[in-house]
């Protein structure tokens, strides 16, 4: 939690075991972390250069904590301080660079990013750099980057950047996939379903995109285009394989399907009927739903019939008609 203003994991326990004890040795101390005296030794040093513990003149070889109050306080307005003169230094760059780079060379205008390592670092540098807004076509075979360790999507929706995101059907069928999906929901992203998307792309802020480069089997590769003509013909593909694609709804709490759920007393879908429903409405079998959702597969097929009955429709087409005009799949 203190590694923002600079304290490693040991020293942030060392100082804790000291505001708790009010007074340490080091043998003392050492036992409670689990350490050698000599580490424990080093760590205090580290954190008496730091201003947070000193040694006490009262009880020789014992160590006490700084109050937190003052030694934190002082720690946090540096750390606000180098941020700011960072956050300038920054600024100044940009300017230079928009001045120097007025008319850009053609080969400026696209990087080209080799190794997984690379990709995925690039990947979510332009993520954690996004204000506004980051869209992004999803297929099912990650190579560089997959959806578990793309940390920087949760620190960027957090923030308040908003997502679009268009994912294939398969994505529906892996493992976690619905799991996954409902998350970046929760989170409030908008996120549709289609067949096959034509490739792998990111856009942030409708400045800069990311699409994948080497063959399949080769070794990760990836272009990274500035403002350009070509940036706007991605942004242009983008737009129109989401005005396409279909709407996923799912429960934020990942239990079931979001959208209007009917109160209570009045009849109507429960979430698990909104879920299977959203699901079957993105493309999936009645199987890979009750497989995905660990229902069994007469369960599901009762629910559709349940729902087919509520709404006085024959066939699950018509179902899905009605499921949007009642808004029930609205989110």
């Amino acid at each position: 939690m203190l590694g923002a203003i600079g304290l490693d994991e040991r020293q942030e326990a060392a100082y804790r075991e000291l505001v708790t004890l009010g007074a340490a040795g080091v043998s003392d101390l050492a036992l409670r972390l689990g350490l050698a005296e000599p580490q424990t030794e080093r760590t205090l040093l580290r954190l008496e250069a730091q201003g947070l513990a000193a040694r006490s003149s009262y009880r020789p070889g014992r160590w006490v904590a700084a109050a937190p109050g003052v030694a934190l306080g002082a720690l946090l307005r540096r750390q606000r301080h180098e941020l700011e003169r960072a956050e300038l230094a920054a600024a100044l760059l940009a300017k230079e660079y928009r001045a120097e780079a007025v008319e850009p060379e053609v080969h400026d205008l696209v990087e080209v990013v080799t190794g997984a390592s690379a990709v995925a670092h690039r990947f979510r540098q332009l993520q954690l750099g996004a204000e506004a807004e980051v869209c992004a076509l999803v297929t099912g075979r990650p190579v560089a980057v997959t959806g578990p360790e793309n940390e920087a999507e949760e620190d960027a929706a957090a923030r308040g950047v908003m997502y679009r995101v268009v994912v294939e059907r398969e994505v529906l069928e892996q493992p976690g996939g619905v799991a996954e999906l409902s998350a970046a929901l929760d989170r409030d992203e908008r996120v549709r379903v289609v067949d096959r998307v034509p490739t792998k792309l990111l856009v942030a802020d409708r400045a800069l995109a990311m699409v994948p480069l080497s063959a399949r089997g080769a070794e990760p590769a990836a272009l990274v285009v500035h403002a350009s003509g070509l940036l706007e013909s991605l942004r242009g593909l983008f737009e129109a394989v989401w005005r396409e694609a279909v709407p996923l709804c799912l429960d934020p709490d990942g239990a079931g399907s979001g959208g209007r759920v009917a109160e209570r007393g009045t009849p109507g879908p429960d979430a698990t009927d909104l879920e299977v429903l959203s699901l079957l409405l993105a493309g999936m079998t009645d199987a890979s739903v009750a497989k995905q959702l660990d229902l069994g597969l007469r369960t599901v097929q009762r629910r559709v019939k349940s729902l087919m009955e509520l709404t006085g429709v024959t066939t699950r087409l018509q179902l899905g008609w009605h499921a949007y005009e009642r808004g029930w799949l609205t989110r």
